[in-house]
This record gives C-alpha cells, sequence and structure tokens, in this order.
C-alpha cells in the first residue's frame, strides 16, 4: 500500500536544540537551576553537569579535562557555601523513606545509587531506624499495600499468605519481620 492509498506519511523528528557552548558561568547556572528544583547529592550534580559537558564538547569541541576542571571547583564551592549537603540530603531522605514504610535495605540501596558515602548511609540509617523501627516499617508497608492483616476478607488472606510474604521480602524486609507483620490478627 503506498502513501496515497491511505497510508501515513512518516515525520522525520524535528531536529534537537543546539546545545549551548559550555562555560564555568554556564555551569554554574545550570547547577544553581538543578538545586533549585531538586535535592541533590555531589554525586548527582556532577552527573547531570557531565552529561551537559558531553552534549556542549560534542556539538562544539573543546577540552573535557578543563571542563571537569571547572565542575570540580564549582562543587567544592557549592559545597562550602551549604547549597551542597550530602550528609543533609541523606537524613532527608531516609527519614522520608522510612516514613513511607521501606526497610532498612530499599533505604541503603536507595543512598548508595545517589552516591551517598557509605559511612553516611550508616549513620543516617541508624537515625531513621531509632524514629521507626523495621517492624513499623514493614507494617506501614503491608497496609499500603493491602497485604496480611489489612486484606479485607480472612480467606482471601489465608490463600494469600505466602504471596504476602513474598511481597515483604522483595521490599527488602526480614523472613521473620514479614512474617510477624503477616501472621498479626488484626490490623
Amino acid at each position: 500500500m503506498n502513501e496515497e492509498q491511505g497510508g501515513q506519511d512518516k515525520k522525520a523528528a524535528p531536529p534537537r536544540k543546539q546545545p549551548r557552548k559550555v562555560s564555568p558561568r554556564y555551569l554554574e547556572n545550570a547547577a544553581l537551576h538543578y538545586l533549585k528544583r531538586y535535592a541533590a547529592t555531589s554525586s548527582q550534580l556532577q552527573r547531570v553537569l557531565v552529561r551537559k559537558i558531553d552534549r556542549s564538547l560534542q556539538f562544539h569541541g573543546g577540552d573535557r579535562a578543563e571542563a571537569l576542571g571547572w565542575i570540580d571547583a564549582l562543587l567544592a564551592r557549592l559545597t562550602r557555601s551549604g547549597l551542597l549537603d550530602d550528609e543533609a540530603y541523606a537524613g532527608m531522605k531516609a527519614h522520608s523513606l522510612r516514613a513511607s514504610g521501606r526497610s532498612s535495605r530499599m533505604i541503603a540501596q536507595k543512598l548508595r545509587m545517589k552516591g551517598v558515602a557509605a559511612d553516611v548511609v550508616a549513620q543516617k540509617l541508624a537515625d531513621a531506624t531509632a524514629e521507626l523501627s523495621e517492624e513499623e516499617a514493614a507494617r506501614i508497608w503491608a497496609r499500603k499495600k493491602r497485604l496480611g492483616p489489612f486484606r479485607t476478607n480472612a480467606q482471601v488472606r489465608q490463600e494469600n499468605r505466602q504471596r504476602d510474604l513474598a511481597a515483604l521480602a522483595r521490599a527488602g524486609f526480614s523472613f521473620g519481620i514479614a512474617r510477624k507483620v503477616i501472621d498479626a490478627a488484626s490490623e
């Protein structure tokens, strides 16, 4: 079937916008704009800025080593000024994830993926766990997902016991805690 007989025209994608030429001032503005919109770690911000540099250098050319030096200087300056604080980010993220029912394993994994140092992760995780225990977090997660005692029908609850235990295990909770939450008499 050709285009005249009802076929659709294949339109080319619009050309991508030309990236700006990278400069220390441009990187600073981009970093401040990013930090205004998102809470971030040094590692996250560095990845964002490196992507901007790579796109710009691919289009305009230039010295990548020099541009990476600009990023290092900028990150140091933002950290000194307090706009970039990995410990504060880790504390805020650990508390919010724990309050939403996430396990210690899940919280630690998410913080490590964001580039937070292992010692900071351990300390902030201990702080969050002091406020809300692992079992309480598992209970919150079970309530959100309507598992175990939070199911409406007792027969359905018994039929789905193994599935509920597996769901809590996938969420990072130990078998002992999962069994205690799922087998609880009531909410």
